[in-house]
Formats: structure tokens, C-alpha cells, sequence
């Protein structure tokens, strides 16, 4: 046993010889995009279950912009660097990880952090293979908001056919997954709120069955009207504190509202619970980032199984608003907080053709 131990640590240390030992990525201090920076730290160390990614492309996220405020901390024993995807490639296998991944193979990732990097730690059980017709590209706008998505409207919202499934931020990354997932997958019908005619009308391009602006008045007699006067089965909702009235007129009896973002605020002013009783609202909270291990495995194996065929057949695509190197990753935040983009906003590490930039 000693022997084999002593022939395992020789061949872990033989595939390591050839990586740098430093790396580049994202740093920030708390505060606004200004304090943001591209500086060099040691490659991460991998953990029993992790691969080491050499990462393409990556992506930001709402999360990311909180984080670089120093309002989400990422979880404790996790990567303090942003970035919550990545695709790239497998340059390298950790210790007690199955056969199921080999060096060279093309993935994309789920990550709690780490992704704005030029390689990333990895969890297997949280790594999806990129079809092939699939580009590093198209794959880095996947893993986060995708699953968000999946999660939402199956796993928390127990979507059903036929459904009306209300999504709020309609054009953004998970708003445009949503509308996908909720036709393709759920053979549900999305409604969205967004804030300008041109970001509805991509939620159309996408099958969504209505869509209203939220900046030319109340949507929620529109969408009752809509729905011909049932309301809202299902509610995605990463507003919060401003919408919670709209909400509660929107939604049905014994609607389900799942919140995932605080966007209008955290407080609410109002009889809510009178109301949420009086339709016997299920309203539930759900983040992704902290879950377990365990859980987020078994979100990707669904989506595996459910949603990533659909994407080679065209039924599902990602939809990437812009794309920012690494070294502007700081004007890619300012994008998305000015609430401009149209689905994924991507960061470039490095180029597809180039052993390494």
C-alpha cells in the first residue's frame, strides 16, 4: 500500500511540473468598479473531488457585482475571486476523483467563485461536458444562470404544464434561461416585466407568451387581463421589497412565488401576510451559491439528463449580450449595473487558438 501511495504522489507531482505556479485574476477592494484590478496569485489548490480547469471564458453575475460591494461574501472555504462559471479545458485530475473526466476535455462549470481566473477548482459532480458543436463561448453562458433557472422553476417551483409562470428582469440571464427552460422543458407558459420594448421583444423571440414594461406603469392588472383573470401560477422574482404588491395582486390562489434576488430592496411596508394568507400564497426564498454539494450535483445531473440535449437540437440557446476581456472586467460590471445588457455579460481569459495569452 506505502508503494502505491508513494506512485501516486510521483505521478501527481509529474502532471503539476508544467503549470505556472502563479496565475491571473480578478481583485478588488469593496466598493465600486474603480477598485477593481488584474493581479497575479498561486493556482488554487485542488480539494479531494476537484479538477483544475484552464479557463476560456468566463462571466459575471449579479452576485459578482454584490460580492465586489462587500455585500456577499463567498462561502466560507471558498475562492474570494468572482466569478461563478467557467468553460475551458481539464488540464488537470485531483485526488479521489472518478474516471469520468479526462485531461483535454472541454467543460463547463459551475463554480461558488473562482471563475475570473485564468484556472479555476472545480468540483466533478458539478462539471458539464460542452457539446461539441458548443463553443467555449456559448458554454461560459451556461452553468449559472441556466441553473439558477432549472432550479427555480423545477426544483423549487414544481412548474407544471400549462402553467402561467410570471418572470421578472425577463431579458437578463436567467430571466431569458427562464423563458426557454419554461417552454422547452416545462411546457409552461412565461410571461415577463422588463424595462424597455427592445428587451421584451427578445423575450419574445424566445416564446415568452406576453411581456410588460415595468417603466410605463403597474403591469399587474395587464397580466391578470392576460391570464384571463386566473393570475399567476408561478412567480420568479428577483425584485423583492418593490414588487411584493404587484406581486400579491399578480399571483393566483395557491400561487407559488419564489424569490431569488433583492434587486427593489429587502423591506416591505405593507399587510403582506393578510394577503399572502388570503390566496394561500406558498412564497418561498431559494439562492444557489450555498447549497450543498450534494444538491447542486443532483441540479446538474438533471439538467444534464432534462435541458443540455436541447441545446444541440436549437430548442435551447444562450443568450450572450456582450463580451469584455479580462483586463475590462471592470467596465463589464458597470454594464450590468447600469441594467442595459440583454442576457450574459462574458469576460475573455484567453483565446481559443493560443496555447496561452
Amino acid at each position: 500500500m506505502f508503494i502505491l501511495v508513494l506512485i501516486a504522489i510521483s505521478l501527481f507531482s509529474l502532471t503539476t511540473q508544467h503549470l505556472p505556479k502563479m496565475m491571473r485574476s480578478t481583485q478588488f477592494k469593496p466598493g465600486g468598479p474603480e477598485n477593481m484590478s488584474i493581479g497575479e496569485v498561486p493556482l488554487p489548490q485542488l480539494r479531494p473531488g476537484e479538477v483544475l480547469i484552464k479557463v476560456y471564458m468566463s462571466a459575471i453575475n449579479r452576485a459578482d457585482t454584490s460580492q465586489r460591494k462587500g455585500l456577499y461574501p463567498s462561502p466560507p472555504g471558498e475562492s474570494d475571486i468572482l466569478g461563478l462559471e467557467a468553460a475551458g479545458s481539464v488540464e488537470m485530475i485531483g485526488p479521489g476523483c472518478s474516471s469520468k473526466l479526462n485531461k483535454g476535455d472541454r467543460v463547463m462549470a459551475l463554480l461558488a467563485g473562482g471563475g475570473n481566473a485564468e484556472y479555476v477548482a472545480a468540483h466533478e459532480d458539478l462539471i458539464l461536458q460542452v457539446p461539441t458543436a458548443m463553443t467555449y463561448r456559448e458554454a461560459a453562458a451556461i452553468p449559472e444562470v441556466w441553473l439558477t433557472a432549472y432550479q427555480l422553476l423545477f426544483t423549487v417551483g414544481n412548474v407544471q404544464p400549462n402553467e402561467s409562470v410570471l418572470i421578472h428582469a425577463g431579458a437578463s440571464g436567467v430571466g431569458t434561461s427562464a423563458v426557454q427552460l419554461t417552454r422547452a422543458v416545462g411546457k409552461a407558459i412565461p410571461i415577463v416585466t422588463a424595462g424597455s420594448q427592445e428587451k421584451i421583444n427578445t423575450a419574445l423571440s424566445l416564446h415568452a407568451a406576453a411581456g410588460f414594461n415595468y417603466k410605463e406603469g403597474p403591469f399587474a392588472e395587464k397580466v391578470v387581463e392576460f391570464t384571463k383573470g386566473h393570475g399567476i401560477d408561478l412567480i420568479l422574482d428577483c425584485v423583492g421589497g418593490s414588487y411584493w404588491q404587484q406581486n400579491l395582486d399578480t399571483i393566483a390562489i395557491d400561487g407559488r412565488w419564489v424569490l431569488y434576488g433583492l434587486m427593489g430592496g429587502g423591506s416591505v411596508d405593507g399587510n403582506i401576510l393578510q394577503k399572502l394568507m388570503k390566496k394561500r400564497v406558498t412564497l418561498q426564498a431559494s439562492t444557489l451559491r450555498t447549497r450543498s454539494i450534494k444538491y447542486k450535483a443532483a441540479l446538474v445531473e438533471s439538467f444534464r439528463k432534462n435541458a443540455l440535449p436541447k441545446f444541440a437540437s436549437g430548442e435551447l440557446k444562450p443568450i450572450i449580450d456582450s463580451e469584455f476581456p479580462l483586463e475590462k472586467i471592470a467596465d463589464a460590471h458597470r454594464l450590468m449595473e447600469s441594467n442595459k445588457n440583454t442576457g450574459k455579460i462574458l469576460i475573455k481569459v484567453r483565446d481559443e487558438d493560443r496555447e496561452e495569452l
